[in-house]
């Protein structure tokens, strides 16, 4: 969950003026609209049900909406350190929802699961509005727990699963998993990180059931390419791209690479997905779309028929077990503390997770104090996903000839003693 701060520069950003959380935000939540004179209501135990909300009535204030007219700002750290809001338009999210409900064939007849945060454009869109689309049942777990999911799937029936890498190699190292009667389970679909193959593989052979990987951003709403049920799947391809949508490979020049040539280039997507612009940020929006076409930063090769591979990620976002951590964000939130004098943050190759965030910290001089402490500092400053839980100290970090930070030089330790915790 959020911390205070984090939720101050959202609101804040925002221009929000009312806050409706969940009461396991309560003091964050609270504390940060206090903090900005915004009125906060909490939904829980301690709030208002359901049946009494529905019971207030409605009259006089729906509003007149246009398709162009910003539904959700979901914030992301694309271009900068500090998060940005993507303007994600009705028609964004509405024909998103139905393209992800119509390459799924999902229909009344199915059952979704969703166990994905409903702040992920994968649990939003993927999940809830495709299925809602769709007009077929979705069933939510609060957490992901595998021997639990097993069990839902099997008591509501489930035909489609939707998930990151990580949740499909714990469902495989489930004991007693074949206790579990989960032949309704048709269709799995991952994204958020790079699948490994032998995962997919071997969760295809274990559970009787095809998975297609896909790929998108928060700025696309998110869906943008997937392997189709109706063509050849390649494993380890993020597939081809969805109806409404365009994607291309351009060379460092922004100059289209040709179809049919095996070279690297960044991933530009144009469509019905692509975002109506950064929230009160256009020299930001102005840097990620260019005539249409918006960055990814995602390096990639497309095959003869089409399909694309990504090979690398041009920016340093770490995927830490398919949730987005921005280094610049958590840099930022360190440098707070009055011992550190600099600090870069990366992702750290994890067996499970994908990534584990990782930062090496120098501090000022004069300065005592332990890595766990700054951990532990980290750790209050922002969501528990995203604080590093591996800390070392170093006398120096890299820089290029212009002074910027060099995070792809940053290792590190090679022993166990500077995290994690």
């Amino acid at each position: 969950l959020l911390r205070a701060r984090e939720f101050e520069y959202y609101l804040e950003d925002s221009g929000a003026g009312l806050v409706f959380a969940s009461d396991q935000a309560g003091e964050a939540a609270s504390g940060a609209a206090a903090s900005l004179g915004i009125e906060c209501m909490l939904a829980g135990a301690t709030g208002p049900s359901a049946d009494q909300l529905a019971d207030v009535p409605v009259n006089g204030i729906t509003a007149d909406v246009a398709d162009d007219d910003t539904a959700v700002l979901l914030y992301t750290s694309w271009v900068t350190g500090k998060p940005r809001g993507a303007q994600l338009t009705h028609a964004n999210l509405s024909t998103n929802s139905a393209t992800s409900a119509a390459f799924l064939k999902c229909t009344s007849d199915d059952v979704v699961m969703g166990c994905l945060p409903m702040f992920h454009l994968f649990g939003l869109t993927g999940a809830l509005n495709a299925a809602v689309s769709a007009a077929a049942c979705l069933t939510l777990m609060p957490r992901f727990h595998p021997a639990k999911a097993l069990e839902v799937i099997a008591r509501d029936k489930v035909t489609i699963f939707e998930g990151v890498p990580t949740m499909y190699s714990a469902l495989l190292q489930t004991q007693n998993r074949d206790a579990y009667d989960i032949s309704t389970l048709r269709t799995c679909v991952t994204g958020g990180s790079a699948m490994p193959v032998q995962v997919l593989t071997s969760f295809e052979e274990a559970f009787g059931c095809i998975v297609l990987e896909g790929y998108g951003l928060s700025e696309t709403s998110p869906v943008a390419a997937f392997n189709h049920m109706d063509a050849e799947r390649k494993p380890g391809s993020i597939g081809t791209p969805v109806a409404g949508t365009e994607l291309r490979l351009v060379d460092d020049g922004g100059h289209q690479i040709p179809a049919g040539n095996d070279g690297v280039g960044e991933i530009e997507i144009r469509g019905e997905g692509v975002m109506k612009g950064y929230w009160e940020h256009p020299e930001d929006t102005e840097k990620i779309i260019r005539d249409g076409w918006l960055r990814t930063g995602d390096l990639a090769t497309r095959d003869k028929d089409g399909y694309y591979f990504i090979v690398d990620r041009k920016k340093d976002l770490i995927i830490r077990g398919g949730y987005n951590v921005y280094p610049g964000e958590i840099e930022d939130a360190l440098r707070e503390h009055e011992a550190v004098a600099d600090v870069a943050v990366i992702g750290i190759d994890h067996a499970h997770l994908g990534e584990e965030v990782g930062a090496a910290i120098i501090l000022e001089p004069g300065a005592a104090i332990t890595v766990a402490e700054l951990r532990n500092f980290g750790k209050l400053q922002v969501a528990a996903y995203k604080y590093p839980r591996h800390v070392w100290l170093v006398d120096e970090l890299p820089r290029d000839a212009s002074g910027v930070l060099a995070r792809r030089k940053v290792l590190p330790p090679r022993d166990e003693t500077a995290g994690p915790g």
